[in-house]
């Protein structure tokens, strides 16, 4: 019988191992730059997508590993951008969906913060297999695992290239790194995630991100999927003839209590 908790402590106790592949004794980031066939080594741009994709090839042969050592089935994702990044099958066969999320620290205690996936599509008709690898009501849990890092204060020259010879000298664009693994909704806030995007936005907060202390946190999963399945942007209520139901829990709250009367 699959238990979250179990899953979730066996992961932790691969965290050590990430931050060996990832970083450095003193915690920077090991990779330095792109190598060519001629040796020469060209710098990494501080572009979150880029150091996102890195860290996602680097740490996947140790949640291979994992994998194996705990009797795990596991399958990437088939498309980029399909929903989750990897699903963990059990020998019972429940599915876990993980999903790989980076951000960096806008200062001490906050972070850019993690979009957390649509909340649209798929999360809402959860027996489509659109942009996801199992409807998304066959998985037993949902989790990201997150990795939070700081980008360097020193400039970086994107266009200087160097030498194998160089390699020591040159500026890793990121360091100290913080992982993390919560589940979803305990992660989400009440707003949506940067831009005009239909995705669910994250607590901000690294106190909050590590130990997964969002709002849905007090108050449960089914809350979190409820809120999240009924809530409207402005576009999509528009196109509805309506206007948004709410906008944060307490709206919702508000909403919830006028259904019951």
């Amino acid at each position: 019988m699959f238990e979250k908790e179990e899953f979730r402590e066996e992961l932790l106790g691969y965290f050590d191992e990430f931050k060996r592949v990832v970083t450095t004794e003193d915690n920077e980031w090991v990779v330095k730059g792109f190598i060519d066939v001629y040796k020469n080594i060209y710098t990494i741009s501080i572009d979150t997508k880029v150091i996102s994709k890195i860290i996602e090839l680097m740490i996947f042969p140790s949640i291979l590993q994992f994998a194996s050592e705990n009797n795990y089935k596991v399958l990437p994702a088939q498309h980029q951008n399909h929903y989750p990044d990897i699903t963990f099958i059990t020998e019972d066969n429940e599915k876990i969906a993980v999903d790989l999320k980076s951000t960096y620290y806008k200062n001490r205690t906050s972070v850019n913060g993690f979009t957390l996936g649509s909340f649209t599509g798929y999360f809402r008709n959860r027996s489509s297999t659109k942009n996801i690898l199992f409807p998304y009501e066959e998985y037993s849990a949902h989790y990201v695992l997150g990795v939070v890092y700081r980008r360097t204060e020193q400039e970086v020259d994107e266009y200087k290239k160097y030498t194998i010879d160089d390699l020591r000298s040159i500026s890793s664009v990121a360091n100290d790194f913080t992982f993390l693994l919560q589940e979803k909704w305990k992660l989400a806030t009440d707003k949506p995630g940067s831009g005009n995007t239909k995705n669910i936005g994250s607590v901000k907060k690294i106190n909050e991100l590590v130990n997964g202390l969002g709002p849905f946190s007090t108050r449960g999963e089914k809350v979190f999927d409820d809120y999240w399945m009924n809530y409207l942007t402005n576009d999509m209520a528009r196109m509805l003839d309506s206007t948004p139901p709410y906008t944060n829990l307490r709206e919702y709250d508000l909403w919830v209590q006028n259904l019951k009367d």
